[in-house]
């Protein structure tokens, strides 16, 4: 599946970190103003299945050692049951995805990513976004099969990384707007996500009206949506069951899928509060 990459892909990777001494090029960052990764759903005649384009320099164009060069990713997908509710949570993948190749570090989402290259792997030929738009191409389409065409798009050049950005954070802010008017007691289900568990081995994230994810890329509708689509993946649905304590936030229902999906590592959760039970982290 990845023989012409001239590095190793696979899940082994993901966690994989790569200081400061041992990059090659960073883009992103805490001391980089413009970034972005986002996800937009198109009609299927609005995609080149399997292109990839770079906008600006690509790796191979920048000096050894640069550091936080401004970077957006844009990842359009479409098919039959791809709709808009499902961005947030295919976005929520370009981070699991680039971790999985080797000597390529990526750290959070939405408009605060932060990406590392190694020496090493550049050395060993991954020069180019070409390589990186492969790996999410194929990952993609095989992990997430309602994905019918994608195509993936890497600005790198700093004007138009700005002029994007803005448009990102409208685009992110209107469907975090979208949730914000249900509440939790107006539903009998909530959902979990378990995709940070390959560096949080005991996290199991729990997704309410009134709580995103932990990441903060995924609303209750971009869970509903996600495992009604994919119900064999990370994300899944969490009856509530009886209200234990409305003011501390705890049901029979997170507790039993929570303890169940840690291994017994967990077995109560307070979701309203820092205290007693705290809802786990990554």
């Amino acid at each position: 599946m990845f023989e012409d990459i001239p590095v190793d892909v696979g899940v082994i990777y993901e966690g994989e970190r790569i200081r400061r001494q041992d990059l090659y090029v960073e883009f992103g960052g805490p001391k980089c103003p413009y970034k972005f990764e986002l996800v937009r759903a198109r009609k299927m005649e609005e995609v080149e299945d399997g292109k990839i384009e770079i906008i600006g320099p690509d790796i191979k164009d920048l000096p050894e050692g640069t550091r936080y060069h401004p970077l957006g990713i844009l990842v359009e997908v479409a098919g039959k049951e791809v709709e808009e509710e499902l961005e947030g949570v295919i976005e929520r993948r370009i981070h699991e995805f680039c971790n999985y190749i080797q000597g390529f570090m990526h750290l959070n989402q939405r408009y605060d990513i932060w990406l590392r290259l190694s020496k090493r792997s550049y050395q060993k030929g991954l020069n180019s976004f070409e390589y990186i738009g492969k790996v999410l191409i194929r990952l993609f389409k095989s992990e997430l099969p309602f994905i019918e065409k994608i195509q993936v798009t890497f600005i790198t050049d700093p004007e138009k990384v700005k002029e994007l950005y803005e448009e990102a954070l409208r685009i992110y802010e209107a469907r975090d707007a979208r949730a914000r008017g249900l509440k939790d007691d107006e539903v009998d289900t909530f959902y979990g996500c378990t995709l940070c568990q390959s560096f949080a081995p005991t996290h199991v994230c729990v997704i309410t009206p009134q709580r995103f994810s932990n990441c903060g890329a995924i609303s209750w509708f971009d869970a509903r949506a996600a495992a009604r689509v994919d119900p064999k993946g990370p994300i899944f649905p969490v009856p509530k069951g009886e209200c234990l304590d409305p003011v501390k936030g705890e049901y029979e229902g997170v507790n039993k899928v929570v303890k169940e999906k840690s291994l017994g590592a967990i077995e109560r959760v307070w979701l309203y509060t820092a205290f007693g039970y705290p809802h786990t982290s990554c």
